[in-house]
């Protein structure tokens, strides 16, 4: 049962574009990126970590907005620029000392794939790629970066059973 799988997730590993973002890439005139990150996303990346389960970034592009973004919801582990998603993810979970079983990668692409390999948990947005979508255990509805990434955390806390606690913040109830 995928449930079951949820319930031990210590770490998500997410890439950006596709997944955070719709996977647009806008240039002003200068040539400097522009993203567009849903807000609700942004909300559940951080209920996610205040339930103490850490998000690390893993993109293989490069993006100051990325930065901005992260910085701003409080994510710390930023990686652009990677090639290597799957080599750097396992070198990520053995500096945690954290098993397969306790991470979870979400990805669009296939350079996700990667990830997918080293992962216990593995995330597809609506609108990825077949060979992704194939190899995912959870496929959400949302497409990347139009709350995929919300539906994917609002699942890991209810799989979690910490979904009613993290209301509680809301509703006082």
């Amino acid at each position: 049962m995928i449930e079951k799988k949820a319930i031990g997730i210590k770490a998500l590993f997410l890439d950006v574009d596709g997944v955070l973002t719709g996977g647009d890439i806008t240039l002003d005139e200068e040539g400097r990126e522009i993203k567009t990150f849903d807000v609700k996303d942004g909300l559940g990346l951080k209920l996610l970590m205040e339930a103490g389960v850490e998000v690390i970034v893993i993109t293989s592009r490069k993006s100051s907005a990325l930065d901005r973004r992260a910085r701003d919801l409080g994510i710390v582990e930023i990686h652009q620029g990677v090639s290597d998603k799957g080599g750097l993810c396992e070198r990520l979970l053995a500096h945690k000392d954290l098993g397969p079983e306790a991470a979870c990668s979400m990805g669009d692409d296939l350079p996700d794939l990667g990830m997918f390999r080293k992962t216990g948990l593995c995330i597809a947005v609506a609108d990825a790629v077949k060979e992704v979508r194939e190899a995912a255990d959870f496929i959400t509805r949302n497409r990347g970066g139009a709350g995929a990434v919300r539906e994917a955390c609002e699942w890991i806390l209810k799989c979690q059973g910490k979904w009613d606690e993290t209301l509680r913040v809301f509703t006082g109830k």
